[in-house]
């Protein structure tokens, strides 16, 4: 039986893969900034890729790709997963 891997933070996920988005670990003021984004507890997220230099990490969400600061991406809790977003 293949043990599901631990929850980690979406700055810790390599480049191309695919992702179910779990919590924030933020306060009320981003968390509604990145629901306005459309990024939501239980969707799904390919992660694109991870600029060099500390720069922005881009995902692909509900077909769209969307460039977070890794500060941020650290703040959000995932789980690697193969899925669809609803």
């Amino acid at each position: 039986m293949i043990k599901p891997e631990k929850p980690k933070v979406l700055l810790e996920v390599e480049s191309g893969t695919t992702v179910r988005i779990l919590k924030f670990m933020t306060g009320n003021e981003l968390e509604g900034k990145l629901r306005q984004l459309g990024i939501l507890p239980g969707n799904c997220a390919k992660v694109i890729r991870h600029a060099p230099l500390g720069g922005p990490f881009l995902i692909e969400l509900n077909g769209r790709e969307i460039a977070l600061g890794q500060a941020i991406a650290s703040k959000i809790e995932v789980e690697v997963v193969s899925c669809v977003s609803p």
